[in-house]
């Protein structure tokens, strides 16, 4: 049963297929053929013809096929054997044995002015390495489980209006550019601090003979070996922020679907089950990833503070760079998550008040067609003869169909009792538990610096 609701104060016309749970809006009016061949696709369609299973294969037309050849390019392809062996070998030399050599045998010569950078320079190793580590196993257990496209929620894409697949493929392309962001301007410090920090030390590796080539060996190790390790990490943050945006377009979806006075609570309920589903699975798919790296990041610059503050040395960019540009990438990738998350927890908390606007409206309309009615009769009596168009006026305001007071306090009810987002073991990541993080994590910095002042 399909119904067409037109709002009188709204110039909006809202679609609302209750067999199939999809709701269209008046963008989708732009494209009326598309929406007809992809949303009402006939029963007796090949499995093989339709665009849905032809889009699940990595083909010319495939919106993820960019996206599949750079993951093997950045040897992180586990759709087959091979693929999966490559990237375990590449991932255990770039994260463990290049961080591993260039802890043991890279030292500063003692005739050399500068500071030592080398505990700092270890310090930065074991963060950036353990983090590279939780997001490749996390990686590879998305993969293993899920698939790209279900990692994406690509798989259940169709279901949506025609205004949340725009928007996702919007948000889709813009991922890579937040990755971007980061990386590039970190990678040009990076390669500016490595060109000095190999020339100003010196390796003492056995068997080998320091010289030229096997500098610019190493040096060509250590800056993929960073970039690998980086990558890696800031992908898993892209990845998830990404998931989150999607719910967020889905949650302005159901927003617009409030603003009709003739919405139906069913279907409201039907579409926000559907959400919340998702937002569960999304918890239960990151939630390792995020604490590994709120623990991560925690010790790192605890590590860190406490290194710097008892070192007496003079801070400069040859002894402290590592730290710096790994702090900041961490801090980026980390905050990107927890942005993401926010943003996604308030919007699901934000449909309490809209759902109980629309609760009220709905039903002021209802108390004023009725109040209406009653007037009618009263008019026609008075007025037999009178060519007024009174009675005509009222019944054109009238509302198709209303949802009955108890299902829509029901369905309010509902919403005030499910309104949470992202959450990591039943606490909801919100803005209350970031602030909550940022005392913890301030209260910390205080504690250290009160203990080096008394020491001092």
């Amino acid at each position: 049963m399909n119904s067409s609701i037109e709002a009188t104060n709204e110039t909006s016309i809202i679609d609302i297929d209750f067999c199939n749970r999809r709701v269209s809006f008046d963008d989708d009016e732009k494209h009326p053929n598309e929406e007809e061949t992809q949303y009402h696709q006939p029963n007796n369609v090949p499995l093989l013809l339709q665009p849905s299973y032809a889009r699940s294969k990595s083909m010319i037309f495939d919106e993820l096929r960019n996206f599949r050849v750079s993951l093997k390019w950045c040897a992180l392809d586990h759709s087959s054997c091979v693929g999966k062996l490559i990237s375990y070998m590449v991932f255990i030399f770039l994260a463990i044995i290049v961080p591993l050599l260039t802890s043991l045998f890279v030292r500063v010569p003692k005739s050399s002015p500068q500071d030592d950078p080398i505990s700092l320079n270890k310090l930065v190793q074991l963060p950036e390495s353990g983090l590279a580590t939780i997001a490749f196993f996390t990686f590879s257990r998305f993969f293993r489980r899920y698939g790209l496209r279900q990692l994406l929620f690509l798989d259940v894409l169709q279901y949506d209006t025609a205004y949340v697949r725009r928007g996702y493929t919007r948000e889709l392309e813009k991922s890579f550019r937040y990755l971007s962001y980061i990386i590039l301007p970190s990678f040009v410090v990076e390669l500016g601090h490595k060109i000095i920090f190999f020339y100003a030390v010196k390796l003492c590796a056995p068997y080998i003979t320091p010289g030229f080539p096997f500098n610019s060996i190493l040096f060509i190790f250590v800056l993929l070996s960073w970039l690998y390790r980086t990558g890696l990490f800031l992908l898993l943050c892209v990845l998830f922020r990404l998931t989150c945006e999607l719910q967020i377009l889905r949650f302005e979806g159901l927003h617009k679907l409030l603003e009709g006075y003739g919405s139906d609570a069913g279907v409201i309920f039907k579409e926000h089950l559907r959400i919340r589903k998702q937002l569960s699975v999304t918890s239960h798919r990151y939630r390792i990833f995020i604490i590994g790296c709120l623990v991560t990041i925690t010790i790192t610059q605890f590590g860190a503070l406490l290194l710097l503050l008892a070192s007496k040395s003079a801070k400069t960019f040859f002894n402290s760079g590592d730290l710096v540009i790994c702090s900041v990438v961490q801090l980026s990738g980390f905050l990107l998550c927890l942005f993401g998350a926010a943003r996604i927890t308030h919007r699901a908390q934000k449909i309490v008040s809209i759902a109980t606007r629309w609760h009220m409206l709905v039903t002021n309309a209802f108390a004023e067609l009725e109040q209406c009615k009653t007037q009618v009769p009263q008019e026609l009596a008075t007025h037999t003869h009178s060519d007024s168009d009174s009675s005509d006026i009222c019944i054109s305001v009238i509302p198709q169909q209303f949802s009955s007071f108890q299902t829509r306090q029901s369905l309010v009810t509902y919403l005030q009792h499910n309104n949470g987002g992202i959450t990591l073991y039943g606490f909801a990541l919100d803005r209350g538990l970031l602030h909550t993080l940022f005392a913890f994590e301030f209260s910390l910095v205080l504690w250290v610096l009160s203990k080096v002042v008394v020491l001092s």
